[in-house]
């Protein structure tokens, strides 16, 4: 395969991080777009909104993929109104500072981030990249990040957008926050457990990302999930019988509203997706049953706690 220079933004978070070391571990060259001040000659610098975007222009046209992977956590603070407005800004602002960027490059392969919020709570339904968007604060943000990103199909790039689900990781994410309860034997069904969660391994979100980025004739929203969601009050029970502890205390819906506000939404939401492009394009996952890869989480975690 032929190496490739690679600019990624969020290359410091848990999937960017894991896609730089997957990418130069395969021999191609990483160029991280960074807010601080750039360390040559693999960083570059991302202009503030409203600044000139020459200098990341030339940088741009120097690479043969963007991955856009900048936007602060989803589960990572309360929903206040200021917090909203920062996962807003992330995504937006720094898309829309690529998109202005690569107007003025040579076509070039931008794979963007994006969320399976996007699809909303849908209860039994079966979701594919076909379904229609959601109605909620989340679903409208991604709406808006996609169709910032889609802009650059008109300047002749060739866009796909990667709508992440729950990623299973012992470095982070949501797996890794609820290892803590289930730890204690307190991670029980979270509303109703009758939810429908849609997750994946880390080592094949990268390795999905890495097939978008080797098929630029991919394009649109992508689904990056394993082939089969779990039902919520059975993934509690799975990592609890990984970490051989009980996982049988429930949170009502009540409760965690009053804990996490609207953030808990995102907790008790049903969204069964499905990675029908994915699957069409001949992607193969190394990671499709849950159990296996829980019981690989609480292994690292053991670790972890060991070092």
């Amino acid at each position: 395969m032929t190496r490739q220079r690679i600019a990624i933004t969020g290359s410091s978070g848990l999937i960017g991080g894991a896609l730089s070391a997957f990418l130069r571990e395969r021999r191609d060259t990483v160029v991280r777009l960074v807010r601080r001040h750039p360390v040559p000659p693999y960083e570059v610098a991302l202009p503030a909104p409203g600044e000139p975007v020459d200098e990341l222009a030339a940088a741009l046209n120097d690479v043969d993929v963007v991955v856009n992977l900048a936007g602060a956590g989803i589960g990572d603070h309360r929903w206040t109104a200021s917090y909203k407005k920062a996962l807003r800004d992330s995504r937006i602002d720094t898309t829309t500072t690529l998109v202005e960027a690569l107007a003025h490059c040579t076509p070039k392969r931008l794979v963007s981030g994006s969320a399976m919020g996007f699809y909303g709570d849908r209860g039994e339904e079966v979701l594919d990249e076909t379904s229609s968007a959601g109605s909620d604060f989340l679903a409208d943000l991604v709406v808006d990040w996609e169709g910032c990103a889609e802009r650059a199909t008109s300047d002749g790039h060739s866009v796909a957008f990667a709508r992440t689900t729950l990623v299973v990781s012992a470095q982070g994410g949501a797996f890794a926050q609820m290892a803590l309860p289930a730890k204690f034997g307190v991670l029980g069904p979270l509303g109703s457990g009758r939810q429908w969660w849609s997750w994946i391994s880390l080592r094949d979100e990268v390795r999905a990302l890495a097939h978008l980025i080797d098929h630029p004739d991919i394009t649109g929203p992508v689904n990056l999930a394993a082939p089969l969601a779990c039902r919520q009050a059975g993934v509690a029970k799975a990592l609890g019988r990984s970490m051989r502890r009980p996982a049988v205390a429930p949170a009502p819906e009540f409760a965690l509203r009053a804990v996490l506000g609207e953030m808990s939404t995102q907790l008790t939401a049903s969204t069964r997706v499905r990675p029908a492009v994915l699957q069409a394009s001949g992607f193969t996952w190394m990671d499709s049953n849950l159990d296996q890869v829980l019981d690989r989480l609480a292994a690292d975690l053991s670790d972890h706690s060991t070092h």
